[in-house]
C-alpha cells in the first residue's frame, strides 16, 4: 500500500471515526456533568422547599439522574449507528416483566411517593388507618410504622393505606367532645342543665368558642340522655373528657342528680285454671 492510500485511508475511515469517538467522548462527560448537576439541584430545592418529603427527594433526584444517562447512553449509541429503537423496546419489555414480577412491592413504593408527597399524615400524628389507630413513626416508600395508645408496634403496608379511609386526629388545632349522661325521668331537667353548664365554664380547657352544647339527645329506655358537646384544643383532648366526666358524675351526686340503672318495668297478669 504506498502512501496516497494510506492517506486515503485514513481520510475516508480512521479521521470520520475519530471524530465521532471525540463527539461520543463529550457527550457522555456532557450528559454525566447535567445529570450531577440536576441531582444536586433537587436535592437543594427539595430542602429548601416544605412541600417535599425529606424522605422523597433523594428518591426523586436519583430517577432524574438516571434518566439523564440513559438519555444520554442512547444518543451515544445511536451516533455510532446502533439501532437503539430494538433496545428501548428490548428494555421496556425487560421493564414490565420486572415490574409484573414486583408487583406488590411496586405497588407499595407508588403509594409510598404518593403518601410522601401529599402528606395526608405526618410523624407525630394519631391517626385511624384501615381500622388500626396509633401514632406514626415513620412514612417510608414501602411501608408505615406505627405504634398503638399501648405501645404494641405495627408495620402497615403503604399500598393498604392509600386509597383508604384516613382519620387523622392531629390535623385540626381543636376538637369537640362528645359525652352522654343519662339521668332518672324523675330529676329535673333543667337543674341538671344548668350544673353541667357549670362545670363547663369552670374547666379552663374548654373554649368559649364554639359554644358548648348541652341539650336533650334523646329519651332513652330507662333514662333521659343529655348530649354534651364542649371543645377544647388537640392537646386537652383526652384530659379534658376525662376529668369532665368525673366532674359532672360527683357533682350530680351532690346536687341529688341521679343516673338510673337500665330497667324494666315487668307485668304480671293473673288467669284462672281454664286460660280465660
Amino acid at each position: 500500500m504506498n502512501e496516497i492510500d494510506i492517506q486515503e485511508v485514513v481520510a475516508e475511515k480512521v479521521i470520520p471515526y475519530g471524530f465521532d469517538i471525540i463527539g461520543a467522548v463529550v457527550m457522555l462527560v456532557l450528559g454525566w456533568l447535567i445529570a450531577g448537576w440536576a441531582y444536586k439541584r433537587i436535592k437543594r430545592w427539595g430542602e429548601k422547599t416544605e412541600k417535599m418529603d425529606s424522605t422523597l427527594t433523594p428518591l426523586l433526584a436519583k430517577i432524574v439522574r438516571i434518566l439523564i444517562l440513559a438519555a444520554t447512553l442512547l444518543a451515544v449509541l445511536s451516533k455510532f449507528g446502533f439501532e437503539t429503537t430494538s433496545l428501548i423496546a428490548l428494555l421496556g419489555a425487560a421493564g414490565l416483566t420486572i415490574g409484573l414480577a414486583m408487583q406488590g412491592t411496586l405497588s407499595n413504593v407508588a403509594s409510598g411517593v404518593m403518601l410522601l408527597s401529599f402528606r395526608p399524615f405526618e410523624v407525630g400524628d394519631f391517626v385511624s388507618i384501615t381500622g388500626i389507630t396509633g401514632i406514626v413513626d415513620e412514612v417510608g416508600l414501602f411501608m408505615t410504622k406505627m405504634h398503638t395508645l399501648d405501645n404494641i408496634f405495627i408495620i402497615v403496608p403503604n399500598s393498604r393505606i392509600w386509597g383508604a379511609e384516613i382519620m387523622n386526629f392531629s390535623r385540626n388545632e381543636t376538637r369537640r367532645v362528645d359525652m352522654v349522661f343519662g339521668i332518672s325521668y324523675t330529676d329535673d331537667i333543667d337543674k341538671a342543665i344548668r350544673l353541667i353548664k357549670e362545670e363547663l365554664s369552670a374547666e379552663e380547657r374548654v373554649l368559649k368558642e364554639p359554644e358548648p352544647l348541652v341539650a336533650v339527645g334523646e329519651l332513652g329506655d330507662s333514662s333521659v340522655d343529655l348530649w354534651v358537646r364542649p371543645w377544647t384544643k388537640r392537646v386537652d383532648f383526652f384530659a379534658t373528657k376525662l376529668d369532665l366526666t368525673k366532674k359532672i358524675k360527683q357533682r350530680f351526686d351532690k346536687e341529688g342528680i341521679t343516673i338510673p340503672f337500665p330497667q324494666r318495668d315487668v307485668h304480671l297478669y293473673k288467669t284462672n285454671g281454664s286460660g280465660d
